[in-house]
């Protein structure tokens, strides 16, 4: 069921149907994001979506999820949510943290690529940047055998404006923390140029001490946003369906740490 405080959070941002549509009344946008939180949380296929939950066939489901991802639905839940913990104190913007994560994409599709770990299978990677928290700030979902430093800066700038405290809308920690693999000099300094202080290992050398204590909520929100069964393993060939799924599985960690601060 999608909470009463949740839904009303997301209905103003749902595009309207037409007064005047032809062919039978479409089933309400509540039941269908019911529908789609199921295939969230349990990886059901979506012609295996009962109708006697309620929801609508999996196929109606499936057009109102990429008709909600063409209007930004999921995207600005994401940003509002965000604007409400900022708002509450609960965003660390004293560093954030970078990292990737590997999925299989058994069906192949758009930014999927040979897996690294066994080049027969295809597979994806989420790049994900937090907050000190472990907030989830940004994902950027791309093919298996792309490297991570690629996606360092374009996770930095991909940060939405977030409002909720006094001054202009925050966009950059003041810090940043990655493993050796995020190692590169000119990410270093285009780190610098945008003020973000760069805490990164260098290959070679010993890891920054105490940076290892810091950096483990990137891996409790890889952990997180991968409970949802759905983004474990990949199964659209569109890319933009599968990041439908990971912005609402974002909006829902900022969700629940919001709900928290209210009890």
């Amino acid at each position: 069921m999608v909470d009463d405080d949740l839904w009303a959070l997301i209905e103003p941002l749902l595009p309207p149907w037409p007064e005047r549509s032809p062919g039978p009344r479409p089933v309400s946008d509540r039941l269908c994001l019911q529908g789609v939180l199921f295939v969230l949380h349990n990886d059901v296929a979506w012609q295996l979506l009962s109708l006697e939950l309620g929801f609508g066939s999996g196929q109606v489901c499936r057009r109102r999820l990429d008709r909600w991802q063409k209007a930004g639905v999921f995207d600005q839940l994401h940003r509002g949510l965000l604007a409400e913990l900022n708002a509450a104190g609960k965003l660390d913007w004293s560093r954030a943290c970078v990292d990737g994560s590997h999925v299989r994409a058994k069906r192949g599709g758009a930014d999927t690529g040979p897996s690294p770990v066994d080049r027969r299978k295809t597979g994806g990677k989420h790049h994900l940047i937090c907050d000190g928290r472990g907030t989830p700030l940004e994902v950027i979902t791309t093919a298996a055998n792309v490297n991570d430093v690629t996606q360092i800066l374009a996770l930095v700038d991909g940060i939405p404006p977030v409002v909720g405290r006094p001054g202009r809308p925050r966009r950059r920690p003041d810090a940043l923390l990655g493993d050796k693999g995020y190692d590169s000099n000119p990410n270093r300094d285009a780190l610098r140029e945008r003020r973000i202080l760069p805490v990164i290992s260098r290959k070679g050398c010993p890891n920054i001490k105490g940076v290892g204590k810091l950096r483990y909520v990137v891996e409790q929100t890889f952990a997180l946003l991968h409970h949802f069964k759905r983004l474990a393993v990949r199964w659209e060939r569109r890319t933009e369906l599968h990041d439908a799924f990971v912005s609402l599985a974002c909006s829902l960690i900022c969700w629940r740490r919001l709900k928290k601060t209210h009890t």
